[in-house]
């Protein structure tokens, strides 16, 4: 169900391949007619009739052949597997796909192939890319070298691999998806007027109280920030935050403030057994990265924070006695911690197919499926960990592909919001939460970002780690900080609008739950999606992908 090899080396091979023919021209009424390679000190002319002919034949022949030369057997195939290829996107997909973030990025990082005097690659690229997709077929190879407006390509081969082994394979299926996923725009409903902005802070002033709950049965230290104002009432839900592995409890930071600004109570815990502290441990050698109890740990840790906080309601004295609406809590979690709100939500672990799959090579995993495949060693095959006083969760781009199994999200109980990126790595979009995401019993909520990617949505102090950290196939090549403001945003206007729909303010804030709302708050670079269920064209494009 996970990402094969195959349809990595089919992507990297049309990317490699797409370099091979992209770079270096300036108008759209000359195409290329010779393409120039370096490789090392190895430079050759190919003339497209010849790639045309390889297209054909399946072979690399001519001028062709002292080039393929130079090549691994693997490059080799990829070459010929990708002059060969189409990808299904019409010039409309393309437009709007090189107008996000990550298209730009993905421009910017093959521009660096080329071999030029000036710096016009980006433009071209752009260009033939759009141009080359109006194509009757779309998208291939030969359709951009014919829309590519110069007749002379000069590219450095080796970058151009490194470039194209970069990209995530489920990237172009996902951007797709996003665009089957994309709201009809009516005349009428665009010009909706929304009664206020609810990313905007509210009028009460942020307090935080940290605490260190000592859970004495299971020997568990677990810090917690809890995010308060004089605006709090038990009429609002306490909202839980649980974050990712390897991770802190400032990680949604500002989500927690402009939460707590409209007066919720907002308890970012941290989870001992999975946060950075045990990863950096473990790196020293004095633990082990994750142990599989984390993942029955972990809900019970949100469980334990619910209890203390309501002996904390019940405590005189204290500026929120009385403020605590321990019985009707929403829990948001990401990542690992997304995985961890449907737990406690009703989702139940399945570990019977986990336990099969794991055994094969981890290799072709993602970094979120090997972090699930830790679960293989619990002793028993399923695990119901939920707690009612959790009313409704919000998992952000959330693990789910391999815990939760064939059925475990479909015992989720209450209303749940699932947002995912696009140019997510870590837990890709499509295996990690639009597949899951259909299993889920209604009430739900679907939020595509166009362009995010993994941790986007984190906050800005949690993701400076990320500067200057290669772009590799699993991680790196981070949308973070200011470039992800836009996402944060939103972020922040639908986590305010989900929890009000606990409160007496339900009817004012649902408006912010509508495909009309995300159209509205959509930005050049970061169009948002909101779905409640996933039409039969866009699950057609799934399950395609899953179930290779």
């Amino acid at each position: 169900m996970a990402r094969s090899w195959a349809s990595l080396k089919t992507v990297a091979g049309f990317f490699s391949a797409i370099v091979l023919t992209q770079f270096g021209a300036n108008t759209s009424a000359i195409a290329a007619d010779t393409l120039v390679v370096h490789l090392g000190l190895f430079t050759e002319s190919v003339s497209v009739a010849e790639l045309q002919k390889a297209a054909k034949t399946g072979e690399l022949s001519g001028s062709l052949q002292p080039y393929a030369q130079g090549l691994s057997e693997q490059q080799r195939r990829f070459l010929l597997g990708a002059l060969g290829m189409n990808i299904p996107m019409n010039v409309v997909t393309v437009d709007k796909l090189l107008n996000t973030q990550i298209g730009t990025s993905i421009l910017n990082d093959f521009a660096t192939a080329l071999v030029r005097k000036d710096e016009a690659g980006v433009q071209a690229l752009r260009s033939a890319l759009v141009l080359g997709s109006t194509a009757p077929q779309g998208l291939s190879i030969l359709s951009f070298i014919t829309a590519y407006p110069s007749k002379r390509l000069e590219i450095n081969l080796s970058q151009a691999f490194i470039i194209a082994g970069s990209l995530n394979t489920a990237f172009w299926r996902t951007q797709q998806f996003m665009l089957a996923i994309a709201p009809k725009i009516d005349p009428k409903t665009s010009q909706i007027a929304f009664p206020f902005d609810p990313s905007q802070p509210g009028n009460a002033e942020v307090k935080i109280l940290n605490l260190s709950l000592n859970d004495q049965k299971r020997d568990r230290q677990i810090p917690v920030d809890i995010y308060w104002s004089t605006a709090a009432t038990p009429d609002k839900p306490v909202i839980v935050l649980s974050h990712g592995f390897s991770s802190v409890r400032t990680d949604l930071h500002y989500l927690a403030e402009h939460l707590a600004s409209h007066g919720y109570v907002v308890a970012a815990l941290e989870h001992p057994g999975s946060n950075q502290t045990n990863t950096n441990l473990a790196l020293q050698g004095k633990t082990s990265v994750m142990k599989p109890q984390e993942f029955l740990d972990r809900p019970k840790d949100i469980s334990f924070v619910l209890d203390e906080l309501e002996k904390l309601n019940q405590t005189a004295n204290q500026p929120l006695q009385g403020k605590l609406a321990t019985n009707n809590a929403m829990v948001i979690g990401h990542s690992f911690g997304g995985g961890t709100a449907l737990e406690i939500a009703g989702a139940e672990l399945q570990l019977e197919r986990l336990k099969q799959r794991c055994q094969k090579n981890l290799t072709i995993f993602s970094e979120g499926e090997v972090m699930q495949c830790i679960a293989q060693k619990l002793p028993e095959n399923s695990y119901q960990l939920r707690d009612t006083r959790i009313k409704q969760a919000i998992a952000l781009n959330p693990t789910t592909s391999l815990m939760f199994g064939e059925t475990g999200l479909t015992k989720v109980q209450i209303p749940t919001l699932v947002l995912a990126s696009s140019a997510d790595k870590t837990t890709p979009a499509l295996t990690e939460q639009i597949a899951g995401f259909d299993k889920i019993p209604s009430p739900k909520w679907l939020v595509g970002i166009v362009g995010g990617t993994h941790l986007s949505v984190k906050d800005p102090n949690t993701t400076l780690d990320q500067i200057g950290k290669p772009n590799t196939p699993i991680s790196g090549g981070e949308v973070v900080g200011e470039q992800a403001a836009d996402v944060r945003k939103y972020v922040k206007a639908i986590a305010l609008a989900f929890a009000a729909q606990m409160t007496p303010e339900a009817k004012k804030y649902a408006v912010f739950l509508t495909s009309d709302y995300a159209q509205f708050a959509s930005t050049s670079a970061f169009p948002f999606r909101l779905i409640t269920q996933i039409p039969p064209d866009a699950m057609t494009l799934v399950k395609e992908f899953v179930d290779k």
